[in-house]
C-alpha cells in the first residue's frame, strides 16, 4: 500500500484578498423595515360594495362584519427604499354557536394585494400600510 500525500493549496495570498474584503464590505446594505404598530387595512363587503378602512393595532383583535383580524407583525420599508408595507394576519370567520375557522394567516403585501389575499365569497381584505399609533391618532383626530 502506498502513501498518499495531501498538501494544502493556498488558493490566493491574504494581501491580495484584501481588496476584495474591502469592496465586498463597501458594498450598500438595504436597509431593515421599520417595525409599526398599527396595520392599516381596506375592506370591502361585495354583497353592499361597502369598503371600509380597518385599523388593527399589533397584537390586538378587531372584528370586520364576520371576520375577525388579527396584526402580528407589520413592517413598513424606511423612504430611501423601494416603497412596501407588509403586515402579518390571521383572519378567522365567527360563525353563529361554532368555533372560528381560520381562513387566512400569513403575510399580506401592499405593492401585491393578490399575492397572498383572502379567499372570501362576501369579504375581501388587503394591506394598505403600516403606521405608528401616533400617527393613526392624528390622522383620525384630522377626519383622513
Amino acid at each position: 500500500m502506498s502513501a498518499i500525500s495531501l498538501r494544502c493549496v493556498r488558493v490566493a495570498p491574504p494581501l491580495l484578498a484584501m481588496p476584495l474584503l474591502a469592496m465586498l464590505l463597501a458594498a450598500p446594505v438595504p436597509a431593515a423595515a421599520d417595525f409599526m404598530d398599527t396595520a392599516v387595512l381596506q375592506g370591502i363587503d361585495k354583497v353592499t360594495a361597502r369598503v371600509s378602512r380597518i385599523e388593527v393595532p399589533v397584537g390586538r383583535t378587531v372584528t370586520f362584519g364576520p371576520l375577525e383580524i388579527t396584526a402580528e407583525a407589520c413592517h413598513k420599508r424606511p423612504p430611501e427604499e423601494t416603497p412596501e408595507s407588509a403586515a402579518f394576519l390571521v383572519i378567522a370567520e365567527q360563525q353563529l354557536d361554532e368555533e372560528p375557522t381560520i381562513l387566512f394567516s400569513g403575510w399580506m403585501f401592499a405593492s401585491s394585494p393578490a399575492l397572498s389575499a383572502l379567499e372570501h365569497a362576501v369579504y375581501d381584505v388587503w394591506v394598505i400600510d403600516c403606521i405608528a399609533a401616533a400617527t393613526a391618532e392624528s390622522e383620525s383626530s384630522t377626519g383622513n
